[in-house]
């Protein structure tokens, strides 16, 4: 395998036939020890985050496939914490849409002068661009089709699939009596120029509360995963 990239929270390897291979590290993103999905650096390390994430991808993934909405996977190896997934390309060095259900985080950080904590957000969709340096600045439908980042149509695209995903996600949370604050998701294009969903879905990449609590990326896996 040919490593083709090294990650915050996981690495990527091209395998022989062309695919990709995710390996999920223990490694969370946060500041000074706390867990913040989304933070740009990574903060801590906990003990089986790794596959703990792996399983709630397959898991969510799998409801994606059975609903036929696109994404790149294509199997998972739980005990390897590895995942096999068809390979595609970010758009520009890559964007993240995050759906928002609740004023937390980055949001309530930037709009605390007009938003109150947890309030209700309706679904709202935000897209920012994958910029360390530059702290994820947020940017708007226009200025990504005028950086030729992607076009108009591409934006409606990635906005519909990600509140059709986030409502996946918050339904299955549900289940379980948890509501999904946010979720922060990513997409390509495949080999035939298709939007889909790649990266992961886990608790590292989404706020999950429980009676107002909220529940750590381990937690969450237990809670959803155990019957």
């Amino acid at each position: 395998m040919k490593q083709l990239y090294a990650g915050k929270t996981k690495d990527v390897f091209e395998l022989e036939n062309g695919n990709y291979l995710l390996k999920f590290k223990d490694d969370v993103t946060g500041e000074d020890g706390i867990f913040d999905p989304g933070a740009n650096t990574v903060g801590l390390s906990i003990e089986g985050a790794g596959k703990a994430g792996l399983k709630l991808t397959q898991l969510f993934f799998e409801k994606l496939k059975e609903k036929g909405i696109p994404t790149h996977y294509i199997s998972a190896d739980v005990e390897n914490t590895t995942m096999t997934v068809v390979p595609a390309t970010v758009f520009g060095e890559g964007l993240e849409v995050i759906c928002r259900y609740r004023a937390v985080g980055s949001f309530l950080r930037r709009y605390g002068k007009y938003a109150d904590e947890a309030q209700a957000l309706n679904g709202f969709v935000e897209v920012t661009l994958k910029d360390d340096e530059r702290q994820d600045p947020p940017i708007s439908k226009d200025g990504l089709a005028m950086l030729g980042i992607l076009t108009n149509e591409e934006y409606e695209t990635l906005k519909e699939l990600t509140r059709e995903i986030s409502q996946v996600v918050k339904d299955e949370l549900a289940k379980k009596a948890i509501e999904l604050y946010d979720i922060k998701l990513e997409f390509g294009r495949d080999a035939n120029n298709q939007i889909l969903l790649i990266d992961e879905i886990s608790g590292g990449n989404m706020r999950a509360y429980k009676n107002g609590e909220y529940i750590e990326p381990l937690a969450l896996e237990k809670m959803m995963l155990n019957n």
